[in-house]
């Protein structure tokens, strides 16, 4: 089972480093794209609150690991109702183990041991553990005083949040991957009328983009304004 899973990614074409615009985080980009294809450090976790772009970070270091030969594991930890913790049993084998969502293991104490074990057979194997939480591991709710310490072993990143200019840069890198043209005042707009939160954007951007193509229309601020104004 656990194989099947590991192989049979379903990783967002969409989540790769070429559509991530790092801004204050590039330090851990580089660190995660180093520890992706085997080399840098062997355990990374980067922490943010939701929305951030941690999910995005593992996948697309699945995605260049992949790229460049090397086997691959993910797994969501907000998935784990779901699943038994043997499902990581045998991971140890895969060049890289993504697991994102750490926090979600608070309570659990069968996955609380069973990530603790594999954080040591994949060390013991010389593997590339890469792990994504909502919060520092010294705040994390996990009762398995050994997984902590092993969770503050490696390198830890908090996940800096982008400034505006960063932000209209990532929607515009978001709408050229959609294969249309969001123009600097239009994004502006977007900025000051939404919610700053990256998936709240992108979320809107995507439903614009809908109905730019339904409607033969440019992102024009007018345009743009309609839509919204029909949503509300």
């Amino acid at each position: 089972m656990s194989r099947q899973l590991a192989l049979e990614l379903q990783l967002r074409a969409s989540t790769r480093f070429s559509g991530y615009v790092a801004g204050p985080n590039a330090e851990l980009v580089r660190q995660l794209r180093s520890s992706a294809v085997g080399e840098g450090e062997a355990f990374v976790l980067c922490w943010g609150a939701s929305g951030s772009g941690k999910t995005h970070l593992l996948q697309a270091c699945c995605h260049t690991a992949t790229e460049h030969g090397r086997t691959v594991a993910y797994l969501s930890l907000n998935d784990i109702d779901a699943l038994p913790p043997a499902v990581l049993e045998g991971w140890e084998q895969y060049d890289l183990v993504c697991l994102d969502d750490i926090e979600q293991l608070a309570g659990r104490v069968d996955w609380e041991e069973a990530v603790f074990h594999l954080y040591n057979r994949v060390r013991e194997q010389g593997g590339r553990l890469l792990v994504s939480a909502a919060c520092a591991p010294a705040q994390l709710d996990i009762g398995l005083a050994d997984l902590l310490s092993r969770l503050s072993w490696g390198v830890v990143y908090p996940i800096h949040a982008l400034d505006d200019e960063q932000r209209r840069e990532a929607m515009q890198l978001r709408a050229r991957q959609k294969g249309c043209e969001l123009p600097d005042e239009t994004a502006v707009y977007l900025l000051r009328r939404l919610p700053r939160e990256l998936p709240a954007l992108f979320d809107t951007l995507d439903r614009l983009d809908e109905a730019s193509l339904a409607a033969h229309r440019k992102l024009t601020v007018p345009f743009v304004k309609s839509v919204l104004e029909s949503e509300a």
